[in-house]
C-alpha cells in the first residue's frame, strides 16, 4: 500500500492544495542528532526562562489565533468558530503550564529521619528527546497539549504530526521558535507512518506519546515495548452519555447534540453512545432527532455552518459503511444516514436506534456526526451498556439522584466521568483512558510528570 501523502487537501472541495516532500532518512538523523545535542544545554535552563519563552509564544498565538484558525479549517474542515476556539485554547494551554510548571515539578520533601538521612528528596528531572505521534482532528491543541508541559519540563520534541496537517505542523514549531525557544526544541519532522518506527529505535530518542487509533497505539507501544521505552497512549474513545429521569431533559438533549456532532463528529471524547431511561427515551428521542435534523451542515468557513465535511475521504467512507451495515442488520435511522451529494466528505448528522449488541456499531467507534441511542430499564442497565465496550475514555451522566450520581462516579469504566455536563478537556485537570482507550494522563502535573524521572535522592 503507498504512503499516504503528505499535503494540504481542502476536506470541502476535496481539492489538493499543497503539497510536501516527505524528510529522508539523512533529514531525520540529522533532527534527531539536533534535538539531542540541544537537550544537553537546554535542561539547565531555569523555569523563569522556559515560561518567559512560553508567554512570549502564547502571545503571538493569541495575536495570530485568525489566521491559524483559517489554516486548521482548511487544512481538516472544523468550522471557524471552533478552530479559533481552538487556537485560544492552545494559548490558555500554554500560559498554564508556564505558570505552573515549577510548583508541578518542585522536588518532593521527605522525612528524613525516617530514613536515616540528614537530607531526602524525590526530584522530577526531564527524560530527553521524546516523540510525539499527534492525529488531525484537534490539530493545534493536540500538539500543544504535549509540547507545553514537554518544554516546560526541559524535555526536547519531536513532531511527527498527521499527514493531512502538514502546515499546522509546521506552523506550531515555527512559533515556539518566534517565542525564542532555542533551535532543536521542538522540532516538525514531515515523515509517513511507516517511519515512526526507525524513529522511536533511535537510541537517542528517550520516549513517545500517541494519540491517534488503536492500531496505530499498538504499533508504537509494540515498538517502546522491545525498546523498553516509556510511552502515554490516548487512543479511540466510544463515550456513553446517561440520561435518567431526575435530569434536565431540555438541558441534557441540547448539550447531546453539541457533544456528538462538536469537531464534525471527529473527536475521542465526544459522547457516542447515548443511553437513556426507559421513562424518558421517547421524549429524548424526539427531541434530539428534531435538534440533529436541524443542524446545518456546509462550508466550514460560512458562519451559519454547523457542521462541516469531515477531514479526509476515507474518514466520511468508513463512517458510512458503519451506518449501512447497522441498517442492513435492522438498526433504525432516525435522521440522515445518506450521503450527500455534493463535492467535498460531508456526512449528515444521524441518530440511530434500536441497535442489537450483535452489530458492529455497538462495539465500533464512529469517527463522525452519528449518535447511537439505547433504552435502559434502570441505573443498573444504564451502567451496564455503558461498560459493555471495549474503550473507557470519557463518560457523561445526567441524573439530579445522589445515589445515581455517586454510582457512576464509581462505576463506569472510564477515564473521565463528567455528571451533567459535556466532557471537555482542560488544562487544569488530568486527561487520559482506560481498556483500549490506552494508558498514562495528559494535561494537569501529571501530564508533565509523565516524562520525567521522579529520582530518589538520599543524603547521609
Amino acid at each position: 500500500m503507498p504512503a499516504t501523502p503528505i499535503a494540504t487537501t481542502n476536506p470541502a472541495t476535496g481539492e489538493t492544495v499543497k503539497t510536501f516532500t516527505a524528510a529522508s532518512d539523512a533529514e531525520v538523523d540529522a533532527a534527531i542528532a539536533r534535538a539531542a545535542d540541544r537537550f544537553v544545554e537546554y535542561r539547565r535552563t531555569s523555569f523563569a526562562q522556559r515560561a518567559q519563552w512560553m508567554h512570549a509564544a502564547a502571545d503571538l498565538l493569541e495575536a495570530e489565533a485568525d489566521e491559524v484558525a483559517a489554516l486548521m479549517t482548511l487544512e481538516m474542515g472544523k468550522t471557524l468558530a471552533s478552530a479559533k476556539a481552538e487556537a485560544l485554547k492552545c494559548v490558555k494551554g500554554f500560559r498554564y503550564y508556564a505558570d505552573h510548571s515549577a510548583e508541578f515539578l518542585a522536588d518532593e520533601v521527605a522525612d528524613a529521619s525516617k530514613v536515616n538521612a540528614s537530607k531526602a528528596f524525590a526530584r522530577y528531572q526531564p527524560l530527553g528527546v521524546v516523540l510525539a505521534v499527534m492525529p488531525w482532528n484537534f490539530p493545534l491543541w493536540q500538539a500543544v497539549r504535549f509540547a507545553a508541559p514537554a518544554l516546560m519540563a526541559g524535555n526536547v520534541g519531536l513532531l511527527k504530526h498527521a499527514s493531512n496537517v502538514p502546515q499546522t505542523a509546521l506552523y506550531l514549531a515555527d512559533l515556539l521558535a518566534r517565542g525564542g525557544f532555542p533551535d532543536a526544541c521542538f522540532q516538525t519532522l514531515l515523515i509517513s507512518s511507516s517511519a515512526v518506527e526507525r524513529v522511536l529505535r533511535d537510541p537517542r530518542v528517550a520516549a513517545a506519546t500517541l494519540t491517534g487509533s488503536e492500531p496505530a497505539g499498538r504499533s508504537v507501544a509494540a515498538v517502546a515495548g522491545d525498546e523498553v521505552k516509556h510511552t502515554v497512549l490516548e487512543l479511540g474513545g466510544s463515550d456513553p452519555f446517561i440520561v435518567m429521569p431526575s435530569a434536565d431533559l431540555e438541558a441534557a438533549v441540547r448539550t447531546a447534540v453539541t457533544a456528538r456532532v462538536q469537531n464534525n463528529g471527529q473527536s475521542c471524547i465526544a459522547a457516542k453512545r447515548f443511553i437513556v431511561h426507559t421513562d424518558i427515551y421517547d421524549d429524548f428521542v424526539t427531541q434530539f432527532v428534531s435538534q440533529m435534523s436541524a443542524l446545518r451542515v456546509g462550508d466550514p468557513t460560512d458562519p451559519d455552518t454547523d457542521v462541516g465535511p469531515l477531514a479526509t475521504e476515507s474518514g466520511r467512507d468508513e463512517v458510512a459503511q458503519q451506518v449501512d451495515a447497522a441498517a442492513a442488520g435492522g438498526a433504525v435511522i432516525r435522521c440522515g444516514g445518506k450521503r450527500l451529494d455534493r463535492p467535498g466528505w460531508f456526512y449528515p448528522p444521524t441518530v440511530i436506534t434500536d441497535i442489537s449488541r450483535d452489530m458492529p456499531i455497538f462495539t465500533e467507534e464512529v469517527f463522525g456526526p452519528v449518535a447511537s441511542v439505547y433504552r435502559a430499564a434502570d441505573i443498573d442497565e444504564a451502567i451496564g451498556i455503558a461498560n459493555a465496550s471495549p474503550f473507557g475514555l470519557g463518560s457523561n451522566a445526567w441524573t439530579r439522584d445522589e445515589a445515581e450520581i455517586r454510582r457512576c462516579v464509581d462505576e463506569i469504566e472510564a477515564g473521565q466521568v463528567f455528571i451533567n455536563g459535556m466532557t471537555v478537556s482542560y488544562p487544569e485537570l488530568p486527561f487520559g483512558g482506560i481498556k483500549r482507550s490506552g494508558y498514562g494522563r495528559e494535561l494537569s502535573a501529571h501530564g508533565i510528570r509523565e516524562f520525567c524521572n521522579l529520582k530518589t535522592v538520599w543524603v547521609a
